[in-house]
């Protein structure tokens, strides 16, 4: 399916994109339920009537979680692209997010920052239940558990090796911080690895979650970051799986067609 959505550029003229995306990539945007209108940052004091959920989101970037599970859940909403770190280089989105960082996700009053809270935010206001697990299910423990991992155990070494081998100026970078850091979010993979080992298709047994999309994301991090030949085997089998999702697709898609809009590079 062609990408179809309206944009709205900086000087305020809305016009309609179809495009195949960054080199072919970007292929769909609208799912079979989903609708994405990407916003420049510059006008959305224009937006503010519009009750539709609202992600600022940088590429490839934590916030990637909450892109994936609106498509997933084919909910609407408005995308903001930023470049990164938005903190520097958008010093206007600190009027929004105070914390500088992604995502932010705006739903009338309520406004979140925790990229695996909002999946199962979305999940559960907006998307009765699925991909989520509630209390009495057999899951539920292994779920929310997975669900922190994510971020807590596994995206938290991966933000230091970024920092320390990519983002901090070269006078200022540490290799072997960054090795270590590395390390450390490896060996803590093995989890997933021996969960993953029995050959189940999902790390829950009830199938997909957004405890994949937690914990998947910090491996498609770890692809970015050109650790494929470190990364174990069921770990890559189960990822490999995860990226051949319509949901999937469709969020790379948005994103990639959001940097053409906004004339921003990817960050990695």
């Amino acid at each position: 399916m062609l990408l179809a959505a309206s944009i709205m550029g900086r000087r305020g003229k809305k016009w309609q994109l179809e495009t195949t995306g960054r080199e072919g990539m970007a292929k769909t945007v609208l799912g079979r339920a989903a609708i994405c209108s990407i916003t420049c940052f510059d006008t959305l004091s224009k937006q503010r009537g519009n009750a539709m959920l609202q992600l600022w989101h940088c590429h490839d970037a934590r916030s990637f979680r909450a892109l994936w599970s609106l498509e997933e859940l084919g909910l609407e909403y408005d995308l903001h692209m930023l470049p990164f770190p938005p903190r520097a280089l958008r010093k206007d989105y600190m009027g929004e997010n105070p914390l500088g960082t992604v995502p932010l996700l705006i739903d009338g009053d309520t406004r979140m920052t925790e990229s695996t809270a909002i999946p199962h935010y979305l999940s559960t206001v907006h998307g009765g239940g699925r991909l989520a697990r509630a209390p009495g299910d057999a899951d539920y423990g292994a779920y929310l558990n997975w669900l922190h991992h994510g971020e807590a155990t596994l995206t938290f070494p991966q933000t230091l090796v970024l920092r320390y081998a990519m983002f901090e100026p070269p006078e200022r970078r540490q290799p072997q911080v960054a090795e270590d850091y590395k390390i450390w979010f490896l060996a803590r993979l093995r989890l997933a690895e021996q969960t993953l080992a029995d050959g189940r298709s999902h790390l829950l047994t009830s199938g997909f979650s957004n405890a994949d999309i937690s914990v998947g994301y910090a491996v498609q991090l770890a692809l970015a970051l050109r650790m494929e030949d470190d990364l174990p085997p069921n770990c890559l089998a189960w990822f490999e799986r995860l990226s051949g999702r319509d949901g999937f697709a469709r969020a790379k898609a948005a994103q990639e067609a959001a940097l053409m809009a906004e004339g921003l590079e990817p960050t990695f």
